[in-house]
């Protein structure tokens, strides 16, 4: 089925193809990978696939290659996406907080992702400014603009479907700001949390922010407590995946304390694997190990250091880990535990 989205996709910018330096060797395992993507792309012939199926993938596969390539340089500095309506005007106070939101994070050494386009997006990018912004931009039938901040930016992408867009939002961010929004807002929040609660993203904070006075985020949090809890749809652990507050200092403040102590997560051999900033002391861990015994498959808690299925990631080296095998369904018990760490350990 062929999409008459414009632009088409013979028409978005030429994707230069890019080259190992002669000398330097290609990442272990790569070359296996992408003789499996070329193994796949050939069956493609095999099974007659249609037109329109090709396309659609060749599309997806020339927007993630593109953007993999303007992600690479700025893997090591954190990033929040902040989504919210495009509609939001500039003397609308949760455009103010917008803005105010980009400016703090930005100072704490996040960049501010968002879909590039006005409103919300703009503030946040208002905010950080030009240098700290990063817009994935989405082709719709009718003309969608970046907005001026990120505009001609080469850190500025433009993408035709919403799953590259909405893949690469998750797979890039260390933390999500929600403020007042549509339908998408809410798919994109919505969206996020699911892949948090079912451990099909990585770990990090979710802050939803009102403005002061308004209610937005908190009658929808009431929403989430009277029906999805009331009907035990989600567990009460589950609240611990995202905060509502009135307060930019409050969001910010969450989004930096969640990487106080916690630094990243992996899974190896069937052990989950917490990187951390400083070890806890010995009575941290025998609380963890009393507190948090629900959340393990068999086995306790240990203190170890990298393993050597992570000796592909020498930068990371030298923090202390904390290994167990994760139950893998609770993973707001998860985020409690990270909690816990950030809080106790000094």
């Amino acid at each position: 089925m062929d999409n008459d989205l414009k632009p088409e996709a013979d028409d978005l910018p030429a994707f230069p193809v890019e080259q190992t330096p002669a000398g330097e060797a290609a990442p272990v395992g790569i070359e296996e990978l992408i003789r499996q993507i070329k193994e796949t792309a050939d069956k493609l012939l095999r099974d007659q696939a249609s037109r329109g199926d090709v396309k659609l993938l060749s599309t997806a596969l020339r927007e993630l290659r593109y953007c993999f390539k303007v992600f690479a340089p700025l893997r090591s500095i954190r990033k929040v996406t902040v989504f919210g309506s495009a509609r939001t005007k500039p003397d609308n106070p949760s455009y103010k907080q917008a803005v105010d939101f980009g400016q703090e994070i930005a100072a704490a050494g996040f960049m501010v992702m968002t879909g590039a386009a006005s409103g919300i997006m703009e503030a946040g990018h208002v905010g950080a400014g030009r240098d700290n912004s990063i817009g994935i931009n989405i082709l719709l039938p009718f003309e969608q603009f970046a907005n001026p901040i990120i505009h001609g930016d080469q850190k500025l992408m433009h993408l035709k479907y919403f799953f590259t867009r909405k893949l690469l939002f998750l797979k890039e961010s260390d933390a999500i700001a929600l403020f007042p929004g549509g339908f998408g807002t809410h798919d994109e929040g919505f969206e996020v949390l699911t892949l948090i609660q079912t451990g099909k993203s990585h770990m990090f904070p979710v802050v939803c922010v009102d403005y002061p006075g308004d209610d937005y985020w908190r009658t929808w949090d009431a929403f989430i407590r009277k029906q999805l809890l009331g009907r035990n749809m989600i567990s009460p652990a589950d609240l611990s995946l995202y905060k509502v507050t009135d307060s930019v200092t409050e969001a910010v403040h969450e989004i930096r304390n969640f990487y106080r102590v916690y630094h990243s997560m992996r899974y190896v051999k069937g052990q989950l694997v917490l990187r951390l900033q400083k070890a806890p002391t010995p009575a941290v861990l025998e609380w963890i190990r009393s507190d948090f015994k629900d959340i393990l498959a068999d086995g306790t808690f240990d203190l170890t250091g990298a393993l050597p299925a992570e000796a592909n990631e020498a930068h990371l080296s030298t923090l202390p880990r904390l290994q167990f095998r994760f139950d893998r369904k609770s993973l707001g018990r998860l985020r409690q535990l990270i909690d816990l760490l950030n809080r106790e350990v000094e």
